[in-house]
């Protein structure tokens, strides 16, 4: 799931969370995309008292995000919820 939320300062809040449950076999995972200069790690996903792991980015207005999960089992996944690009990454506009 990814949530967008305007901040105080203008900037967008994207929040992506995945369900525990939605990831068998899989302990940690992070968001790696051109907001991190894709380094794994940088954005970990941390697990919340509802049972989902997430973790928040604030990017300007009008970003467009290209994204791709990362599991600590070294498996790339895509988010259901995103458009995937000719090369196989996420990709949302905010």
């Amino acid at each position: 799931m990814i949530r967008i939320k305007r901040a105080a300062d203008g900037h967008q809040r994207v929040t992506f969370a995945l369900a525990q449950d939605d990831l068998p076999g899989i302990a940690k995972a992070s968001v790696v995309g051109n907001f991190n200069e894709w380094e794994p790690g940088r954005h970990e996903l941390r697990k919340r008292s509802n049972g989902t792991l997430s973790t928040t980015v604030e990017v300007a207005e009008g970003t467009t995000l290209t994204f791709r999960y990362l599991g600590d089992d070294g498996v790339w996944f895509n988010d259901s919820q995103a458009e995937v690009d000719h090369l196989g990454n996420c990709r949302l506009t905010v």
